[in-house]
């Protein structure tokens, strides 16, 4: 068998065809693992809406609600067919690393239960620190309606993480946008009893 000529075209023609298969490969590879990684996401929101509002007796997928003018999505928790708490999953692109993703958890009177980081990508020791007790626990008990939930540096009551100010900020903003969704909801399901 006689050698292939090494020639522009013939180059190129290769470089096509490993393009072509790579893309290919990637492209199954993507298909055949979409499923199981949302179902995984879907699982991990599942397990942060359990812990943050407790028993409900619905699935919380089925009632999602996503509260027009805000970016977030609420999960209502219902027991006996009223709705006892909320889980709202919000999210800031602004921390250090980018986007935090969170679950906050409020009952219908406006308490809050507390939040789970379900997404981010800040810096391990550092950033990734507004998930640890510390500073998470200064969001339990505080109420949507009547608490101010920015930065003390900012007014208001939370303390940051030393170091991680931007972090802390990204985690404050996404409480903030998940208490105006939540503020905006109960008006609305006050409205309609």
């Amino acid at each position: 068998m006689k050698p292939i000529k090494s020639t522009l075209f013939n180059m190129i023609a290769v470089l096509m065809i490993i393009a072509i298969c790579s893309a290919a490969a990637i492209g199954y590879v993507y298909k055949i693992t979409k499923a199981p990684i949302d179902e995984a996401k879907n699982n991990n929101v599942l397990s942060a809406i359990k812990d943050l509002v407790g028993v409900f007796d619905n699935n919380p997928f089925e009632e999602k609600t996503a509260i027009s003018g805000s970016r977030v999505e609420l999960y209502p928790a219902r027991e006996d067919g009223a709705i006892k708490s909320v889980a709202i999953k919000a999210f800031n692109n602004e921390g250090f690393g980018g986007r935090i993703e969170l679950i906050i958890g409020i009952l219908m009177d406006g308490t809050i239960t507390g939040y789970k980081i379900i997404e981010q990508s800040e810096t391990p020791g550092l950033g990734t620190k507004v998930n640890e007790p510390k500073f998470s626990k200064q969001f339990v008990g505080k109420n949507a309606y009547t608490n101010n939930f920015d930065l003390k540096k900012d007014g208001g009551e939370i303390d940051a993480v030393t170091g991680a100010t931007i972090s802390s900020k990204a985690v404050v903003n996404a409480v903030k946008s998940a208490v105006a969704a939540y503020n905006k909801f109960a008006g609305a399901t006050q409205n309609e009893e």
